[in-house]
């Protein structure tokens, strides 16, 4: 497969579904991605689908956790600890 390109957003979430296979010998579930980069379900589920349209990943249609990377592991960047999101509201 020819390298596609990405952004850096997108690289994470690639290296986090492929670690996470590795580690746990299946794929995550959106709620596992969601509690990792501490984002909401729409915002998951909208990603999940920008990966695959893009030709980064594969899904099986009505399959749970059948997501598969197509990126080869060496074209996946390192993957980061999210930071913590930020907030405008003052501490109380």
């Amino acid at each position: 497969m020819s390298e596609k390109s990405f952004t850096d957003r997108q690289g994470q979430y690639l290296a986090f579904i492929d670690a996470y296979t590795r580690v746990h010998g299946r794929p995550p579930a959106e709620t596992d991605m969601q509690r990792h980069f501490q984002v909401t379900p729409p915002s998951v589920h909208q990603m999940v689908l920008t990966l695959e349209r893009a030709g980064l990943i594969r899904r099986q249609p009505g399959v749970a956790r059948s997501i598969e990377v197509l990126v080869a592991p060496e074209g996946l960047p390192l993957l980061r600890h999210p930071q913590p999101v930020k907030s405008s509201a003052p501490r109380i």
